[in-house]
């Protein structure tokens, strides 16, 4: 997060924590690597953004001796990417998901978080939907599923990811996820809305007294969401589209210049020319036919 930022130390002792309660059911001779160095691993891959980073530093480690995952991870023997996964595949996500807090605590802490403020001095937390498996062949119970016409079906993980973003910052402040996984007793299937709800009312909850705004697509754009937002204390900024919001896209046609709409003007110097920029606005805005 650059300066007051969580250095790479302070990250890796958090993730030391959550690591020592990785389960291990691994006896004998089986177990030539450590947990900690199979966690760490994998934990390269996504910082470095790298798929093949452990390829490349198992050949540094021969032809050099020494490798970025030893000197900057502390890893001293890098397991075989199938070895990571069957390894790290038992763990919970619940022994993961405290880390995500506590940096944001340690970013709050060092008023690192000031920068990102915006929108009425609030976070903007922006949910959205991710697929991060699919398979027509390898697939569990835990997997959602998609028919095709022709047959086929698509086995897949997805889960809403919700990051703490700003206008002009390429960087984000990731959360908790919420996966979107068949829930017990419920015979449909889960889907992204109920997820980013179960969020809103989990994990979310703890960010609210720091001002949250949530940012959503369309497919939140709901008067169920929205009440559930309000009834929490959240902020939002919904986007709506007239394919799916069908009678608010009729009101605001027939609404009067005059009398519905508002208009704010603000006046922009971008180094060569002045601008005006003119916004037109209605509040009371119907989301959808009925009360």
């Amino acid at each position: 997060m650059g300066s007051g930022g969580v250095d790479l130390p302070t990250l890796m002792s958090f993730l030391e924590q959550a690591i020592g309660e990785f389960p291990d059911s691994r006896t004998g001779r089986n177990t030539r690597y450590e947990m900690r160095n199979v966690a760490l691993a994998a934990f390269s891959v996504f910082l470095t953004q790298s798929p093949s980073v452990l390829a490349h530093q198992r050949s540094m480690q021969l032809s050099k001796g020494k490798s970025n995952a030893s000197t900057i991870f502390g890893v001293n023997e890098i397991p075989t990417d199938n070895h990571i996964r069957s390894l790290l595949d038992p763990v919970y996500v619940s022994l993961v998901q405290p880390v995500f807090k506590r940096v944001f605590n340690e970013l709050h802490e060092r008023k690192a978080l000031k920068a990102l403020r915006c929108f009425d001095e609030t976070l903007l937390v922006a949910l959205d939907g991710v697929w991060f498996h699919n398979s027509e062949s390898v697939h569990c119970h835990q997997c959602n599923t998609q028919s095709h016409r022709d047959g086929r079906t698509t086995y897949y993980h997805s889960a809403v990811t919700p990051v703490i973003v700003s206008p002009g910052n390429a960087r984000v402040i990731s959360l908790e996820s919420q996966f979107i996984e068949p829930q017990d007793g419920e015979t449909k299937q889960d889907c992204e809305n109920a997820a980013g709800k179960r969020w809103l009312r989990g994990a979310g909850l703890s960010y609210v007294e720091h001002g949250v705004t949530i940012l959503g697509d369309d497919l939140y754009c709901n008067q169920p969401m929205c009440e559930l937002l309000l009834e929490h204390g959240y902020n939002f900024i919904l986007t709506c589209k007239y394919s799916s919001h069908k009678y608010l896209g009729e009101w605001i046609e027939q609404a009067d210049a005059k009398l519905d709409l508002n208009e704010h003007h603000e006046k922009h110097w971008d180094g060569k020319k002045r601008m005006t920029w003119r916004y037109r606005f209605a509040n009371g805005v119907p989301i959808k036919d009925g009360d």
